[in-house]
């Protein structure tokens, strides 16, 4: 009994490290982030992809009221996966930071600037007491210097350059496709087309324009865009994982 006190103690405490050095609440946090529905970020030669599954929780649901990808500033997009009232803060947080320092030094923050800036956010969250970790992982992609530049932010508070991720459900197995059919020279429509395809492989190979976000920040341009429905469900087309109904309607 005694252990088990002990042990839920370490549980209550973000600012108690267990005996074997670890904090509870952080890893529940991370699974938190592991029970909200995957975004995905891949960096090409041409720019950053973010992809996010939208599936709503019933038809009478607003799509638009689904919020995983945001714009943070003009050559910056983030998505996010976990809890979205935690997200929703993070990203008003990082737009606050992009703002300030176009106001401070009259150019655009940099990607790993803005990422550095939100992960110290989040860690004060681990060591502070009377407050919880954020229950979120985010994607932030962007173009900074002419180089496509992609991160993860942690719920530790701490960021990782990546090539292609994956954040939320189904994570390992996302993770296992991105990293065996990953290339070095893809441009962007090679990054869509692999985004895409790891999202279809959790969702039987069966995707629809509705159930997906899709967004690029490419390095001509230096914008961030999100794609619309009828060009997300041209690349499904393409990919062969169109859901059959959107087919059947199509050639109505």
């Amino acid at each position: 009994m005694q252990g088990q006190a002990q042990q839920q103690a370490y549980d209550r405490g973000i600012t108690i490290f267990s005996p074997d050095g670890r904090l509870y609440q952080v890893e529940y946090a991370r699974e938190a982030v592991k029970r909200g529905s995957a975004s995905i970020g891949v960096r090409t030669e041409g720019g950053v992809v973010l992809a996010v599954d939208k599936r709503t929780r019933s038809p009478l649901m607003e799509r638009t009221s689904v919020e995983k990808l945001h714009k943070s500033d003009d050559h910056i997009g983030i998505a996010s996966a976990g809890h979205v009232a935690d997200a929703r803060q993070l990203i008003d947080f990082a737009r606050r930071q992009t703002q300030i320092n176009r106001l401070r030094y009259g150019e655009p923050i940099g990607v790993e600037t803005l990422t550095k800036e939100v992960t110290d956010h989040i860690q004060q969250y681990t060591q502070v007491g009377g407050a919880r970790p954020f229950g979120v992982a985010l994607i932030i992609g962007g173009i900074e210097n002419g180089e496509p530049r992609l991160y993860e932010t942690d719920p530790s508070g701490t960021p990782y350059e990546w090539k292609a991720l994956a954040v939320g459900a189904d994570r390992g197995e996302i993770q296992d496709y991105l990293e065996t059919n990953y290339s070095e020279g893809m441009d962007l429509d090679g990054g869509i087309d692999l985004a895409l395809s790891a999202l279809g492989t959790v969702n039987d190979d069966q995707l629809s324009p509705t159930s997906v976000g899709l967004a690029t920040v490419d390095v001509e341009s230096e914008q961030f865009r999100m794609l619309d429905d009828d060009e997300v469900e041209g690349y499904l087309d393409e990919l062969d994982i169109l859901e059959d109904e959107d087919e059947d309607e199509s050639e109505e």
